[in-house]
């Protein structure tokens, strides 16, 4: 029998089977499903509260025109120019986080984000004057232009394919909900505790920055599709440039319908219908309707080819 030499620092042969044909024992099959079903629903859970928290950060300040107003000393179209500040920084906001999240993660972006704008808004409710006021809802704009696409990115990559339809407009829907709590904190927080105390209820979003830490695990497609680098991203959508731009005119239309409508329409109630302060910060009828028709039309869509769903 032939002797092969071996050399001195070789290591053994594996003995074990490759991964690709190794069996996984349905127990830790199971468990492995449950693991990340867990993490799938906690993904989507931290989305929609984000954009509550996020959408009631927003909304509270039109309950607020003439209370600031006369706070600053200011007529109200100019508390009704920090909404359109807010608005115009959205858009630095989003390319901001999103290109971090593609580039580092979605978990980490979305925990600085949701701490950034919570900051932001505890800041609002020590403004000593209306220049400052002005400057913290603009760097508002900033935060709130970023948490949608990251949290929507991180809740919709783990969530089943078969249910992103409908859990994508349950997702949105949060921008309802984040509505309605500025309604409700507007009628029963406002006249004992003063509008310093809306604000500084809207800091409350930075604990879940502790939840997407403990319990959100990072995006399993985002690991597998990592960008090398920002100009990576950047060559993607040049590439893609006749589907973004399709996509930037949709959401500015949709955006004109939105705040067109509901930014003013507490104010429009009171200066136009005469409601009282109480009445007119009951939830909004039309956000109730928004908040049934989001997720059926998301499922709806689902059963539609691309084409028909725009």
């Amino acid at each position: 029998m032939a002797f092969v030499p071996v050399a001195p620092h070789a290591l053994p042969l594996p003995t074990r089977m490759p991964e690709a044909n190794k069996v996984i024992p349905a127990e830790m099959s199971d468990s492995m499903n449950a693991g990340k079903n867990t993490g799938a629903r906690h993904a989507i859970l931290a989305g929609f509260l984000g954009w509550t928290l996020d959408a009631f950060d927003f909304f509270v300040v039109v309950f607020l025109y003439d209370t600031l107003a006369h706070q600053f000393g200011v007529p109200k179209k100019s508390i009704v120019f920090t909404v359109t500040a807010t608005l115009a920084m959205r858009p630095i906001g989003a390319l901001l986080f999103g290109l971090l999240s593609d580039r580092y993660g979605r978990r980490v972006p979305l925990m600085i984000n949701v701490v950034y704008f919570s900051i932001i808004e505890l800041l609002c409710g020590f403004a000593p004057n209306y220049t400052f006021f002005l400057i913290m809802r603009a760097l508002f704009g900033i935060g709130m232009g970023g948490e949608w696409g990251v949290g929507a990115s991180l809740a919709m990559e783990a969530a089943p394919v078969r249910l992103r339809g409908i859990l994508s407009g349950i997702l949105q829907s949060g921008y309802t909900f984040g509505y309605l709590l500025a309604a409700v904190a507007a009628r029963f927080l406002l006249p004992s505790f003063g509008w310093r105390a809306m604000f500084w209820a809207g800091a409350a979003p930075a604990l879940l920055a502790l939840y997407i830490r403990t319990k959100v695990p990072e995006s399993e497609a985002w690991k597998q599709h990592r960008a090398a680098s920002t100009g990576a991203v950047l060559r993607v959508v040049a590439r893609e440039w006749k589907r973004f731009a399709y996509l930037v005119a949709l959401m500015t239309f949709m955006m004109f319908l939105s705040h067109g409508t509901q930014d003013l329409y507490p104010d429009f109630l009171q200066e136009v219908h005469k409601l009282s302060a109480a009445t007119r910060s009951m939830p909004p009828s039309f956000t109730t309707a928004e908040r049934l028709s989001a997720p059926s039309s998301s499922a709806i869509s689902r059963r539609l080819p691309a084409g028909a769903k725009a």
